[in-house]
């Protein structure tokens, strides 16, 4: 059996006891993954990630044209368990605790129906919360107060 020693993640062996027709292992990407896009269709949250990994995961995204679902989530994978931990921008007016709990049901559902491993905590980092309107207006003032002052 040859395996990839850089990638890390778990082995899961099947419930069958009549015999082994071998070993299944799910990387911590495939966990951070799952959780990312649970994460993303959980109503009440406007974005995934920190700050500054917004920011590069923007960058990252438009040079490679391509998205990383696992953006702003860490996951700690053991052989049958995972936690789980998110940093998220929550949309203004949506109680914070009620999206909190969508999201860990939704992950946790998410998780162990995919993986079968048990999720046994997600700590939740809510950094910012999102005005509508807000980004739309710094930037249209941004680019119309230096149109006017140079000429």
């Amino acid at each position: 059996m040859a395996t990839n020693e850089s990638v890390s993640g778990t082995r899961l062996e099947s419930g069958n006891s009549s015999g082994s027709r071998g070993t299944t292992t799910i990387a911590d990407s495939v966990v951070s993954t799952i959780a990312g896009i649970a994460v993303r269709d959980t109503d009440g949250v406007h974005s995934v990630g920190s700050g500054p990994s917004r920011a590069l995961g923007a960058v990252k995204d438009k040079v490679s044209r391509s998205n990383d679902p696992g953006r702003g989530i860490k996951v700690e994978v053991g052989e049958k368990q995972t936690a789980i931990d998110v940093d998220i921008v929550v949309d203004y007016g949506i109680p914070i605790l009620d999206t909190a709990h969508n999201i860990r049901t939704d992950v946790t559902d998410a998780v162990e129906t995919m993986t079968g491993l048990e999720v046994v905590e997600i700590n939740i980092n809510v950094t910012d919360v999102h005005v509508p309107g807000s980004d739309d207006d710094e930037d249209e003032d941004e680019s119309s107060g230096s149109t006017s002052r140079v000429q």
